[in-house]
């Protein structure tokens, strides 16, 4: 099984369930994490595969993880071997929040649907919110590496989180409202 897992406080209870459950042969299960910062050190508690390592990959024996390389310095290269492998093991299962602008992954307001792992500037509603992993606002970083919307779209099955009523509205939006670009992940309806 090839499984993509996505970094936020919003997934702790989650994460932490999967990986002491002793029930799961993770061994069979192949790990994505789905996206990561650029410009951040390789040891940066901020980085998101340093997350998703604490949090579940260094807590259950995964067949194999597969990390977007925090430290690439050919971002579009870094893109397109990411890309490459998410081809190789097509997703099965992928675990995510959702963000208060209706982001999913780093997937912006006006994402195209058809969008594969890419390059992405940061929306400011999205620095503001992850400020809080960060001495200040002006440490957060403004662009990330992402997996696409059609990457997220060809997994079989999609776990969605949200907490918080500061995401009603985009839950909202995901559920009941229009599909739309301007709210990425209405594109799950």
């Amino acid at each position: 099984i090839n499984m993509i897992f996505a970094a936020a406080p919003s997934q702790n209870e989650v994460l932490w369930g999967l990986a002491t459950d002793r029930e799961i042969p993770w061994n069979r299960v192949n790990a994505f994490h789905m996206d990561e910062y650029i410009g951040l050190p390789a040891d940066a508690p901020q980085g998101f595969g340093n997350f998703l390592k604490e949090h579940i990959f260094g807590l259950a024996d995964f067949k194999e993880v597969f990390y977007i390389d925090i430290t690439a310095e050919d971002a579009e290269a870094e893109c397109e071997h990411y890309a490459a492998l998410l081809r190789e093991y097509p997703t099965d299962i992928v675990v995510m929040g959702i963000g208060e602008n209706g982001h999913i992954a780093f997937n912006e307001p006006g994402t195209p649907f058809d969008s594969v792992t890419h390059v992405v500037a940061l929306a400011e509603s999205t620095v503001k919110d992850n400020s809080r992993l960060f001495k200040s606002i002006d440490e957060v970083p403004r662009r990330a590496f992402t997996m696409g919307l059609a990457n997220i779209m060809a997994a079989k099955k999609v776990v969605i989180l949200a907490n918080g009523a500061n995401k009603a509205r985009a839950v909202y939006g995901l559920c009941r409202g229009e599909i739309t670009e301007q709210l990425p992940a209405s594109i799950l309806q």
